[in-house]
């Protein structure tokens, strides 16, 4: 047969809802948390993700099944991520014969409603080894390989420090076995720098090089955050501040080079020792301290609560260039390099630069809204932009609770722009007498940080509610336009829904209606749709003339997105019905009984299963309801059954067996490599096989005149040969 790369199920196996990738198996119900997810994302506790864990390790062998892996290959539950609306995202590694898969990775994901949304492969499909599959080198030789290819590193040695570990190198396009070795030597970081070495275990040639990173913290003095740990990287001449824990983000001294062309004169800052600024203007170093903690604090707010990892969610870090321009007044986020930059100040703010905790976080955050609704950047759209980075910026403020910045809700405080001693607030925003604190027919003209004030005066009042308080030290009022008054709901709430709004449900071309409707939407699917979050969400949009208030709840239901109340089926085969009795061999017409459960609804109930066939699994659609039975799809040999006894034929003119048959294969052609077959009685009475591969549920019937008026056995009986996997999906079996 034609050895296609199993990615062929991603487009053969029509489960995948048109995506471009099949998806894990069958996960259990589990209730959702008490807990209000964050971002998009529920808050995992220990044992949290432990269970989530736990539950992906016993999916393993089902998920492997979906995507034709190969009988060696073996996946072993990584990571998982919950969406607040029950989403779920779980990473996996893979192993071959035991060894670990170098590039086998993959994550699976799963829409909203457990419907399955695709597959994320390091490398496509099953693996295949390419030559020997075991070592013809010993550890010794392959060591040896690996100090002769190093090139990192000179004079390169073993210590004890090093290893050679055999491992599936699935990195390109073939897979080999090899070995991936550590040497010692002197490098970037020193005398003791190490390097990777993978050598191909049957003829020794070297696959690929690396440094061995090590990451280190040093100590900076920031003009704005005070004394701070730094993650910095050490080379052959000492330290630059490059944080290799967050995608190797790195500050650089512009040497007042243009806002267009930041990088013109930059130069990294490097030094021989790990303690950096002095807290004052007089070390060029200490912006760039600002700088380094603000945008480590940003990228850990957003991976601690939205699970984002970097701006593009690609866990790639941005340049940020400090001492941009001259007396510049301004820092800003520049898509088109993806770099940030920061000026000095000037005159106009006692030459203080821009590089504060908050700021950071803004500027940060505008590549994050360019990476996701992209709003456009005039208009109320700019104006929606604008206060998402300000929102996120004092959310950054919060979440590091900076003794020397302590997080309020006002942008810029420590910056020194104005007598009224921020930049802008988000509680009233007209107190600075550009912004605006309502809509108006303004908000499509005004400058975009103006009319950010509707976006921020919500999302202030969503959060804290109206009325007078002290945040960080500095006083707040939420007042409102209709002179409502009202309790928030918190600002993880409020957090959790501006961000899901943004990545879910804004566009380029949102503007504040649709925002609101964005975010009515995003609070149904965290909290349900009569829930009392919602409900405040429309309060605080009509608190700044944005829509009406919903109805008042009656009460807070679960969202739509709960957890089906589906039997979960056994892990045993069922038993059949207590009122069935053997079929016996009489031409009387026996009792007999109706067939149990075709719809397969009730779980196992009346079927007798030789594997976990029957399942509600959201990996293959069912034909109706949510239960079905799936047969097969290992790509390896396999024989699976499905019966059930004592069913009675009608005594009628035409009896018949009726049932939606799915099938989907990674075969070609039509040569039945892979079969179903009906049986009653033990008689075949139809075959079908990976020749019959449809799209949809195809209506299968079956005569069964020959047993009219009798008890019969029904058994459906799959066989799978050793290559390329095909799926059987069965539903709605009658008998009449």
């Amino acid at each position: 047969m034609n050895q296609k790369n199993a990615l062929a199920v991603i487009a053969a196996v029509a489960i995948t809802l048109s995506t471009v990738g099949v998806a894990n198996a069958a996960l259990p119900s589990r209730a959702r948390s008490a807990t209000p997810s964050v971002g998009g994302f529920r808050p995992l506790g220990v044992q949290d993700r432990s269970d989530a864990l736990a539950a992906a390790a016993q999916e393993t062998t089902a998920v492997a099944k979906v995507l034709g892996l190969g009988p060696k290959e073996r996946l072993v539950a990584k990571d998982v991520l919950v969406d607040d609306n029950g989403a779920r995202h779980v990473r996996y590694d893979r192993t071959y014969d035991g060894l670990p898969i170098v590039g086998g990775d993959l994550v699976v994901h799963r829409s909203v409603g457990n419907q399955v949304a695709g597959v994320t492969w390091a490398h496509e499909g099953t693996i295949k080894i390419n030559g020997a599959t075991s070592p013809r080198l010993s550890v010794e030789d392959a060591s040896a390989r690996a100090r002769r290819g190093a090139k990192h590193v000179r004079s390169p040695r073993t210590t004890k420090q090093d290893s050679s570990q055999l491992v599936v190198w699935a990195v390109g396009k073939v897979a080999v076995l090899a070995y991936r070795s550590t040497v010692t030597g002197a490098g970037e970081v020193g005398a003791n720098s190490r390097e990777a070495v993978v050598v191909d275990a049957s003829s020794g040639a070297v696959l690929d090089q690396y440094e061995v990173h090590q990451p280190v913290s040093g100590t900076g003095n920031g003009i704005h955050v005070g004394q701070v740990t730094l993650e910095t990287t050490q080379n052959s001449s000492g330290y630059t501040l490059t944080d290799a824990l967050r995608g190797s983000t790195i500050v650089y001294d512009s040497y007042g080079s243009s806002e267009s062309t930041p990088s013109q004169n930059a130069r990294a800052f490097t030094k021989s020792s790990n303690s950096w600024g002095n807290s004052t203007t007089s070390s060029r170093e200490s912006a760039a301290v600002d700088v380094s903690y603000g945008l480590a604090k940003t990228w850990d707010y957003y991976k601690a609560t939205f699970n984002r990892n970097g701006i593009r969610n690609d866990g790639r870090g941005a340049p940020a260039y400090v001492h941009v321009g001259t007396n510049l007044v301004n820092a800003f986020y520049d898509d088109t390099c993806f770099c940030m930059a920061f000026g000095d100040g000037s005159s106009q703010n006692s030459n203080t630069p821009l590089t504060s905790l908050d700021v950071a976080g803004h500027e940060l955050s505008h590549g994050v809204t360019a990476a996701t609704a992209n709003l456009n950047y005039s208009g109320e759209s700019g104006g929606l932009n604008e206060a998402t980075s300000d929102i996120f910026g004092s959310m950054v403020e919060f979440y590091a609770a900076n003794t020397a910045d302590p997080a309020d809700y006002h942008i810029g405080e420590k910056l020194n722009v104005s007598s009224n001693g921020y930049m802008r607030r988000m509680d009233n925003p007209a107190a600075d007498g550009n912004s605006l604190s309502c809509y108006s027919s303004q908000a499509s003209t005004a400058d975009v940080h103006y009319s950010s004030g509707i976006g921020n005066h919500f999302f202030y009042l969503a959060a804290e509610g109206t009325g007078a308080k002290t945040i960080g030290g500095l006083a707040h009022n939420g007042t409102t336009c209709n002179n409502d008054t009202f309790a928030g709901i918190g600002r993880s709430k409020a957090e959790a829904i501006w961000y899901r709004a943004l990545a879910t449900y804004m566009t380029s071309t949102t503007n504040y209606s649709a925002a609101r409707t964005a975010t009515l939407s995003a609070a149904a699917d965290l909290y349900g749709t009569g829930s009392q979050e919602r409900y405040i969400v429309s309060r605080a949009w009509a608190a700044v003339s944005v829509g009406t208030v919903l109805p008042t709840p009656t009460g807070s239901p679960s969202p739509s997105q709960s957890s089906s109340a589906s039997p979960t089926p056994s892990s045993s085969a069922s038993p059949t019905p207590s009122s069935s009795a053997s079929p016996t061999a009489t031409s009387s017409p026996p009792t007999g009984s109706a067939l149990v459960n075709g719809s397969f609804e009730q779980g196992t109930l009346g079927w007798t299963q030789s594997a976990n066939d029957i399942t509600n699994s959201t990996l293959a659609p069912a034909r109706s309801g949510s239960w079905y039975a799936w047969m097969l799809g290992y790509g390896s040999s396999a024989a699976e059954s499905l019966s059930q006894s004592n069913i009675a034929v009608p005594n009628t003119a035409s009896p018949k067996l009726t049932f939606w048959l799915r099938v989907s294969t990674q075969e070609s052609g039509a040569i039945a490599y892979d079969t179903l077959k009906v049986k009653i009685n033990g008689t075949t009475l139809a075959t079908y096989s990976n020749a019959n591969a449809s799209a949809a549920y195809v209506q299968k019937t079956i005569g069964l005149s020959a047993y009219r008026g009798k008890a019969v056995s029904l058994e459906i009986a799959g066989l799978e040969d050793a290559y390329l996997s095909t799926i059987f999906l069965i539903d709605d079996v009658s008998i009449s």
